[in-house]
């Protein structure tokens, strides 16, 4: 999931490839091959795309990324200014704020020229820097490195972290004594999550399966030669298990979650060989999550209604009878999240598609609300380590309003911003308007859209605008800052989010009305939204736009089938496209877990649902807009095969003579490359190809 965001601006619209281009788009051999399901003969002449080693597909994306680049060619002066200029934004060597945990503050911070954080620590503000993790160096010599576990134990001498250096989210496990900054031998392969006990030595760890489940939860003494030993293995596949400490740092909890179930089990971190507690049995539909305070535990739970509500559950008795209810659940506000601390608890709330915070006070019993402004913008809870504080940090932006880190008194109500991230290059937030409105859905269901156009925009149909959304997994897409999408603002392009159902912006039954049955929703709210767009002047169907990535691609994929006049460019990132073949093959990455989110096509209705939809399977023969596809070699998510193959069918069916551009990142993964500099030359490409389709040349 991802989102992207006057000089001289051509009013209409210039193709980027002559009419007789100078190197031909390659064409996909085709193998026959099909089999049948619920009486249907299901063909697929590109199904030999997924082996991924064999010379010939090796072949067919080099041969594709050579087109991609002819094609680009002509805009690469035009690349280079626009990373230029995307890097004159950024503050290159800056610094986090710090975090604190048992005596220490914890942060990061970043050099210019280098492509990875320092990661780093002090005793005190004034104390000596300890460099505890250089991601440039782990990075040295690969052409990828991801950073997922990074776990302090709580007397700081040892550091638990997992990288990743393939793109294909196959994390090892390493543990650093920061004494010595030596490795202990102690490793794990495929590691998903980690928590530490009390005794600092027992590290609680996850594993995946051969399909990248995490299914099994081991516990192990580091430094000491012992083997781990198997705490729990999750047998139904469409579950999988995570571990964390609670803040109060009385337990390590173990969660098993399935996309509409959940079950929690605790273990005393003084006591880690202990026997495991099950608080709550999963349950059809049961959804719920857990923190600690003092003799409390602090459940989430939809049991009285999809939106959650929160309730007390004593650490000594956890029946029902003894719950005590103290955030009741409502329809229009839906619960996210909770933390709690020793004298309150701070809730998240999402309403009218807008997160909130609301702060208890556990002494007194008095709740109340922190609120916001802007019209759009995104929150998220910061890094709260501490238990025993009355400060509540959080992350706040907006479409305007840079990542900001503010501590929220929850005692005196005081908010204190810590830091706003620095926009160079003259940024004035005075330039620009955000906006929010509805459209209007089939079913008469109001859609929110928010809008950001520079200050000086006029509603007469003719300027340019870039459309995204995502819609699934009931994943809200805030208005969030991207110091990249002012490339696009300030030569006269808008940029909107749909805020589509399959997300979940508007509580639970925002995504229960996008997924499954219903997913024909997220695809008809879209259009709902660009033809309200262009109705309403903000734009025109010849100057519109569109982009999504992941599941985000398969809406860039349904829409383009349903409604390829209405948009001119379609950019569609890593897109999950081929529905029926992937969700049929279960020895994929997430298929026994997706089957909650898109169905099971060995199910005939919905097969049958599926189909009606898929893009691969309903590519037809017919003009298409102008379609960038973007892949990555390694992409565990969205196996690369399915957009080589969506291309290649696309190839052989569409009757225009718009560009079709497929860029595959041999080295990258779900989000492309890791390294920040390599990630700013992605968007400049990305951002050449839409300006140039849109008429802006410079």
């Amino acid at each position: 999931m991802r989102l992207i965001p006057m000089a001289t601006m051509l009013t209409a619209a210039l193709p980027l490839l002559a009419e007789s281009s100078p190197t031909a788009p390659p064409v996909a051999k085709t193998v026959p091959r099909s089999f049948q399901l619920h009486g249907d003969t299901i063909k697929d002449d590109y199904y030999w795309l997924r082996e991924k080693d064999s010379p010939d597909v090796l072949a067919y994306l080099k041969a594709e990324n050579a087109y991609a680049d002819e094609v680009m060619k002509e805009t690469e002066a035009f690349q280079s200014a626009l990373y230029k200029e995307m890097l004159s934004r950024i503050k290159e060597t800056d610094l986090s704020v710090p975090w604190a945990y048992r005596g220490w503050l914890y942060y990061s911070r970043t050099e210019k020229g280098k492509q990875y954080r320092i990661n780093c620590r002090k005793k005190g503000p004034d104390g000596p820097e300890q460099v505890l993790l250089d991601l440039n160096e782990l990075a040295r010599g690969e052409k990828f490195l991801g950073l997922s576990i990074y776990e302090p134990s709580d007397d700081g001498n040892l550091l638990a972290y997992s990288t990743d250096v393939t793109g294909f989210r196959e994390y090892s496990l390493r543990i650093k004594d920061l004494r010595t900054g030596e490795l202990l031998p102690d490793r794990a392969e495929r590691v998903t999550s980690a928590a530490w006990a009390d005794d600092n030595k027992t590290l609680f760890y996850t594993t995946q399966d051969h399909a990248k489940r995490a299914y099994r939860v081991w516990r192990r003494e580091v430094g000491r030669g012992s083997e781990a030993v198997l705490v729990y293995e999750e047998g139904d596949e469409h579950f999988n298990v995570g571990v964390w400490k609670s803040r109060s740092g009385s337990w390590i909890f173990l969660a098993t979650e399935s996309q509409t179930q959940s079950e929690v089990r605790a273990i005393p971190s003084a006591k880690p060989t202990a026997e495991m507690r099950m608080l709550i049995p999963r349950a059809k539909d049961l959804e719920y999550s857990v923190d600690h305070g003092g003799d409390l535990f602090y459940i989430t739970i939809n049991d009285r209604g999809r939106n959650f509500r929160v309730v007390t559950v004593p650490v000594a008795d956890t029946d029902p009878k003894s719950w005590k209810e103290i955030v009741p659940h409502k329809d229009d506000v839906m619960i996210t999240g909770l933390s709690a601390f020793a004298g309150y608890v701070v809730v998240n709330e999402r309403e009218a598609g807008l997160p909130r915070l609301r702060v208890i006070d556990l002494a007194s019993g008095q709740q109340h609300r922190v609120e916001f402004d802007e019209p759009a913008y995104a929150l998220y809870s910061a890094v709260n380590a501490e238990f025993d504080t009355t400060k509540y940090r959080f992350n706040y932006e907006s479409f305007v309003t840079p990542d900001s880190v503010y501590d929220y008194d929850m005692k005196t109500r005081e908010r204190s911003l810590l830091k706003r991230t620095d926009v160079l290059g003259g940024y004035d937030p005075a330039n620009y308007r955000e906006e929010r409105i509805f459209a209007t859905a089939a079913d008469g269901v109001k859609v929110p859209i928010s809008i950001l156009t520079r200050k000086d925009f006029v509603r007469d149909g003719k300027s340019p605008l870039l459309l995204y959304a995502y819609g699934s997994y009931g994943a809200p897409m805030y208005a969030t800052f991207d110091s990249n999408v002012f490339s696009y603002v300030d030569r006269g392009v808008s940029f909107a989010v749909a805020h589509i159902r399959g997300g979940g912006e508007m509580g639970k039954k925002w995504h229960d009305d996008g997924r499954m049955m219903k997913k024909k929703n997220t695809f008809t709210d879209f259009i709902a939204a660009a033809e309200h767009l262009v109705a309403q002047k903000y734009t025109s169907a010849d100057r519109l736009a569109i982009e999504g990535g992941s599941a985000g691609g398969l809406l860039m994929g349904a829409v383009t089938n349903m409604r390829p006049d209405l948009f001119k460019v379609v950019v569609s990132k890593v897109p999950f496209v081929d529905v029926i073949n992937t969700m049929l093959d279960d020895d994929l990455p997430l298929t026994y877990s997706e089957f909650e989110e898109w169905g099971n096509p060995k199910d005939p209705v919905q097969y049958a649902y599926m189909k009606s939809y898929c893009p691969y399977t309903n590519i037809e023969k017919k003009n298409y807009p102008t379609i960038l596809v973007k892949t990555s070699y390694n992409d565990s998510q969205v196996m690369y095969w399915e957009p080589a193959k969506y291309v290649a069918k696309l190839r052989s069916r569409k009757t225009d003579g718009n560009p079709l551009v497929f860029k595959i990142n041999m080295a990258g993964g779900h989000g492309g490359s890791s390294g920040r500099y390599d990630k700013l030359h992605e968007s400049a490409f990305d951002t050449a190809f839409v300006l140039t389709q849109l008429g802006i040349t410079k």
